[in-house]
């Protein structure tokens, strides 16, 4: 489902993020880094009322209204290879072409590429480095 920022539900999510994404590379949130989420599009799956993913949508209208950058993925360590990050990653695209978006991008670290792949997305240009590890964009469409 669709949690509010700022919600209790947000600040479980934030815990999650910052065990999975963050504390492996030695990294936290700043203020900042939460700040600019109020506008985000905050998706999250729930085992028995327990949070254990998250994603969040953010739009791209920098570049164009219609398409969406998906980031922070994160699935409790517990439930991963499981199928939660499936069921997370395509409800938010339900959403997505519900709301009138017709693509979304992404940057998957090398180790997730091949799950966006199993997810019909598609890479895009070459690694690069993001938070000192390597990432590759990819997109799909609707």
């Amino acid at each position: 489902k669709l949690i509010e920022f700022g919600s209790e539900e947000y600040k479980h999510s934030i815990e999650l993020r910052r065990k999975v994404l963050r504390k492996p590379l030695g990294l936290d949130f700043t203020s900042n880094d939460l700040n600019v989420e109020h506008d985000q599009f905050h998706f999250a799956i729930f085992d028995n009322g327990i949070l254990i993913g998250i994603l969040l949508l953010k739009t791209m209208k920098d570049i164009s209204p219609s398409i969406l950058k998906m980031r922070q993925v994160a699935i409790d360590p517990e439930y991963q290879s499981k199928g939660f990050g499936s069921i997370l990653v395509r409800f938010s695209e339900q959403w997505a072409i519900e709301s009138g978006f017709n693509l979304i991008e992404l940057n998957a670290r090398n180790t997730a590429v091949q799950f966006y792949k199993n997810l019909d997305y598609k890479e895009i240009g070459n690694e690069f480095l993001e938070v000192n590890i390597p990432h590759i964009k990819m997109i799909k469409n609707f």
